[in-house]
């Protein structure tokens, strides 16, 4: 355990397996580092395998949470080669203290952007500076656009899930796992946010497909969120 950020903990990781001869598991990827990542990719596309396989209709549109952007790489190749030319709108959602693949997106300029210090917000599990550089490779390639978000759409997210309309099922899921969710309701219900959700394409025959990736990790947390109403749009 320390006081790192996630970035400077997995140089310090991977330091030590170089100096004690200890295997290295990581899922993101830099240089010299790219077969573990890669398995660990292909195998995060069981999830999109298991949700096309459920799914009634395709989805129009996936939003997809991303840290280092494992994940959001692995399905976004998964759900491109998989439907082709009739691939849904693929959305990158990260939070906007830790928005690394959203600045390097938006740089375009062949470069990787990072973020540095504390990246303090609530979705600790994509509080990641650095961009896992194979799955960029994806995501520029294949995804549609790319969102920065305030920590209290994620909140909402949470509220959202844990209590939906009757009739719903409700889901406890943790604020890294309620990001994309809450990113996306806040699109559709923030008056705001008109102009963004129509660029999006977003409308009444829209099918938006989640993956909610954590539960109630931080159970202190997740009660204040969801019972107390913490972190509510300013």
């Amino acid at each position: 355990i320390t006081d790192m950020n996630y970035d400077d903990a997995v140089r310090l990781a991977r330091k030590q397996a170089e100096t004690q001869g200890w295997a290295l598991i990581q899922d993101t990827a830099w240089e010299g580092y790219s077969e573990v990542p890669t398995w660990i990719m292909q195998g995060y596309t069981t999830r999109g395998a298991e949700a096309v396989e459920q799914l009634k209709q395709p989805p129009t549109h996936v939003f997809l949470q991303a840290g280092v952007g494992s994940m959001a790489g692995a399905i976004t190749g998964y759900l491109a080669n998989h439907y082709d030319e009739n691939k849904p709108y693929i959305v990158v959602v990260e939070p906007q203290k830790a928005d690394c693949v959203f600045r390097t997106a938006k740089a375009n300029d062949g470069q990787l952007r990072m973020v540095t210090g504390d990246m303090d917000t609530i979705m600790a599990g994509l509080a990641c500076g650095e961009p896992c550089t194979i799955a960029w490779e994806v995501l520029r390639d294949y995804a549609d656009a790319y969102i920065s978000c305030p920590d209290y759409a994620a909140a909402d997210g949470m509220r959202i899930l844990a209590a939906p309309v009757a009739g719903d099922t409700p889901v406890v899921s943790g604020e890294s796992g309620a990001s994309a969710f809450g990113c996306a309701a806040n699109l559709l219900l923030d008056p705001e946010l008109v102009e963004l959700k129509q660029r999006l394409g977003l409308n009444e025959d829209s099918r938006l497909l989640f993956i909610s990736t954590e539960g109630a990790t931080d159970r202190e947390n997740y009660q204040n969120i969801v019972w107390r109403g913490a972190y509510a749009k300013p």
